[in-house]
């Protein structure tokens, strides 16, 4: 029987869920409508009072918040608690601008190791195991949100870092780690670092791959775990409302369970805005409900997911989130028709001889678009059978035809070409605007 390790929230009735929903949404309004101005502003713009919020349905009335809304207030202009109520202070990148600030209270670290503590419980880590976290220690949130939700079930945290990879292993090895705790493509590296020392790394005694930080299609899902002979769960959160957390798979591997006390999720419409229904893809859009610094309303983060209410064979009765797709913000509209990288990856871990490393590259010719998948191949296809290259990029040409609806140019390239990542990967480059 699986290990959960809250059943009061993870195995609650559905009228449960909804009725502390209802009472802590109620009460997070009331919190930024009388600590932080933006909200303020904009209720009162809009006719609305937290007292007109009765019923869950009513979310539905409030604005949404966008990053550039934090963009906006950088950088502690919504923030609900005075400076000296904080403990933690994370933030993004920044790579396009102003980083988005995020803040935390004692109570909300709190908050954080338990949300976490779900997933890596979900995921099967129990007190026995050797976690070894390969993200980034700094103002990214997910390893301290990793490291602490781990040490709360009792599992012993190798902080490693991001990076020397010929040193992770070595701990690997050495540690007699269980768990490794990193992004899809960094993992995907380890292991491509690690057949060139020599290790087989299905001798290690890994057992669990918690991968997040980026999107996991079901393919590389796969391929990670023939190829670390692993467990791969996905995990799901981000900054601006947490961290990890938010939402992860269990050992069924059936969609994300979401912690419904802390996070009130919906799904609209990316255009429109208007609700999905449960098993519709579309927008995912989270409310905080216990985060004391930063408290955000209907967030609008740009992934693309779908929630089924059914509960799980793992005896988990909380609503899941499928497994990310992509992001609206990542699609790319070649010649008219929306293309996201995940379809792509998709076809190209199931098609033999090639690597799960590509890039694809987009170009303006003329006026019209052109999308060219860079694609790397095993060493055994371009030393043993180089002549076949050129039939090999007509039939995955025909293949991503078949999936986009639109042509692609496929070119296969020599393996160890293209850049490795040791955080979140970037797969595609838009040149259409310096053509």
């Amino acid at each position: 029987m699986p290990i959960i390790w809250n059943k009061q929230w993870e195995c609650a009735s559905r009228k449960d869920i909804e009725e502390i929903q209802l009472e802590r949404l109620r009460a997070t309004l009331k919190r930024v409508y009388d600590n932080v101005p933006y909200y303020k502003k904009t209720f009162d713009s809009m006719g609305i009072t937290p007292a007109d919020i009765k019923k869950l349905e009513d979310i539905r009335r409030l604005p949404f918040t966008t990053k550039d809304v934090l963009r906006d207030n950088y950088p502690f202009g919504l923030f609900a608690v005075p400076r000296n109520k904080l403990l933690r202070i994370h933030a993004s990148s920044g790579t396009t601008g102003k980083p988005t600030v995020v803040g935390y209270t004692r109570s909300d670290l709190d908050t954080w190791a338990e949300v976490v503590a779900r997933v890596v419980t979900q995921a099967g880590v129990t007190d026995e195991d050797m976690a070894q976290v390969a993200f980034g220690y700094g103002l990214f949130t997910g390893a301290f949100g990793l490291h602490y939700g781990l040490e709360k079930v009792g599992a012993a945290v190798v902080p490693a870092s991001v990076g020397n990879t010929e040193r992770q292993i070595m701990l690997l090895q050495d540690f007699e780690s269980t768990a490794l705790i990193s992004t899809p493509s960094y993992a995907l590296y380890m292991s491509e670092v690690a057949e060139k020392m020599g290790i087989d790394i299905k001798n290690l005694k890994l057992k669990y791959g918690l991968f997040g930080s980026e999107a996991c299609t079901e393919e590389m899902r796969r391929e990670l775990e023939k190829r670390w002979g692993i467990l791969v769960t996905d995990n799901y959160g981000l900054s601006e409302v947490m961290g990890p957390g938010v939402s992860g798979e269990c050992q069924y591997q059936d969609g994300m369970h979401i912690a419904e006390d802390h996070f009130l999720i919906e799904i609209i419409d990316p255009v429109t805005g208007e609700p999905k229904d449960y098993g519709e893809e579309g927008e995912v859009v989270i409310t905080t409900l216990t985060k004391e610094a930063l408290p955000l309303i209907r967030y609008r983060t740009r992934d693309i997911s779908s929630l089924n209410p059914e509960p799980c064979k793992c005896g988990r009765t909380s609503t899941r989130m499928k497994k990310i797709s992509g992001r609206t913000d990542d699609m790319l509209i070649i010649r008219g028709v929306n293309v996201f990288p995940s379809q792509i990856e998709g076809v190209l871990v199931q098609s033999e001889g090639l690597t799960p490393n590509y890039m694809l590259v987009v170009t303006k010719n003329g006026y019209m678009d052109e999308l060219e998948v860079q694609v790397e191949v095993t060493e055994e296809i371009f030393t043993d059978r180089f002549r076949e290259l050129e039939a090999m990029e007509k039939r995955i040409e025909h293949k991503l035809h078949t999936v986009l609806g639109i042509s692609a140019n496929v070119r296969l390239i020599a393996p160890n070409s293209l850049e490795r990542f040791e955080g979140k990967a970037r797969r595609v480059k838009d040149l259409r605007k310096q053509n």
